[in-house]
């Protein structure tokens, strides 16, 4: 692998754009990209192996632990030796941004966001398309009886989007802000290309001319496992898609307040976002 060869990652909150920003970049020739991949589960087994309570958490040293969390990247990625930059996908970077800068101290980690009460719609939504389907989000009837115990545990800080919401403020007002970029998934699909000028820009990287109009992705294999057939397809002309929400007016409104990278505080962060009201149901 080239001493050449640049790590970036790709977090932020779910149905919020990653899976459609990976499936541009990856237009690039120099980039790789993708969706979520297995590195960041094997990043925390190695940890749980180098911890306190660990037999052999003991025997290995500090430059052991960089040496082998920096070789888990530099392994799974030998067979794109051929691209310039590795783009790693995983919501849980949000939360490693002091790990991740100590290992690439040149990494930028870049997040899309949407408002919580859309993304709540946009799963809420999936699960309706597949009726006949348990997904694997819920663990038994309790959580999928309704949409309102569907909800709450999505809701929930160690659960799909609670994990993510939480991990993405930690990074947000933490004192690696500077090396993150939140996209608004509304502004990424309107605007497309003044976005991803703007991603380069904050990478440092020449422009590419991507094809808007004919975006290519899907993983078919590891959504029919989840249970949510669709969950990574993307559409091949990026566009915004406008409807009603299909949440109860009351549930859309109680996430609709959580945009806390709208807010007038203090953060060092960079953000992409669209200046308007707050969205209604």
């Amino acid at each position: 692998m080239p001493d050449t060869q640049k790590f970036h990652f790709i977090s932020g909150l779910p149905r919020s754009g990653s899976t459609l920003l990976a499936a541009l970049l990856r237009q690039n020739p120099r980039f790789y990209a993708g969706m979520t991949s297995p590195v960041g589960g094997l990043f925390g087994g190695l940890l749980n192996q180098f911890s306190a309570g660990s037999e052999y958490g003991p025997m290995i040293t500090q430059a052991q632990r960089r040496r082998l969390l920096k070789g888990l990247f530099e392994s799974y990625y030998a067979d794109e030796k051929d691209r310039d930059i590795i783009f790693d996908t995983n919501r849980m970077w949000s939360a490693k941004m002091p790990a991740l800068m100590d290992l690439y101290p040149q990494a930028k980690v870049i997040a899309c966001v949407r408002n919580v009460a859309w993304i709540m719609d946009s799963i809420e939504k999936i699960y309706r398309a597949n009726p006949f389907e348990n997904t694997k989000l819920y663990n038994d009837d309790i959580e999928r009886n309704t949409v309102y115990s569907r909800v709450e545990t999505l809701a929930q800080r160690n659960r799909l989007v609670g994990f993510a919401w939480a991990a993405l403020k930690d990074a947000y007002y933490g004192q690696h802000a500077k090396s993150l970029l939140l996209i608004e998934y509304d502004l990424l699909a309107e605007a497309p290309e003044k976005v991803m000028r703007l991603v380069y820009e904050f990478l440092g990287e020449p422009w590419y001319e991507h094809d808007f109009n004919n975006v290519q992705y899907d993983a078919p294999e590891f959504d029919q496992a989840l249970g949510l057939d669709g969950l990574h397809r993307v559409r091949t002309k990026v566009a915004a898609q406008h409807r009603k929400t299909i949440l109860p007016p009351d549930l859309f409104n109680q996430y609709a307040s959580l945009s806390f990278w709208n807010e007038d505080t203090p953060s060092e962060a960079n953000v992409i976002r669209v200046k308007n009201s707050p969205p209604v149901a």
